[in-house]
């Protein structure tokens, strides 16, 4: 078992790494497009949970989570060779909705400062 420190600089480390694997090596076209949000390892260093989006948001969902389960083996291997440890944890992809998420509370807020504007207006 690893510290807590430790896990959270490899999970930092994962990303960077998984995210330049994305940019330069990997051609699935499923997966254009696509960022990590975030990397969690656990202690045991036997899993790394790996938190994607993508910029056209949940419609893509399925397929995105689809072609990077498709290509997890060498995804975990290249980052074996980038990233020296006894034993690699593997990989699981999970979907982050967060980013959509916050698109929606930056369209509420924006709604809501629209209205009061129009009701200051309206006053004068």
């Amino acid at each position: 078992m690893v510290s807590q420190g430790r896990a959270k600089r490899i999970a930092q480390r994962i990303l960077e790494e998984l995210s330049e694997l994305l940019r330069v090596e990997v051609t699935d076209p499923r997966l254009h497009g696509v960022y990590i949000t975030n990397v969690r390892v656990d202690r045991e260093l036997a899993y790394a949970n790996i938190f994607v989006s993508s910029l056209e948001g949940a419609e893509r969902k399925d397929e995105i989570l689809e072609g990077f389960n498709h290509a997890s083996g060498f995804l975990r291997h290249q980052l074996a060779q980038r990233i020296q440890l006894r034993s690699f944890p593997r990989l699981r992809f999970n979907w982050d909705p967060s980013p959509e998420h916050v698109e929606r509370i930056d369209q509420i807020i924006a709604s809501l400062k629209d209205d009061t504007k129009n009701e200051s207006s309206e006053d004068e």
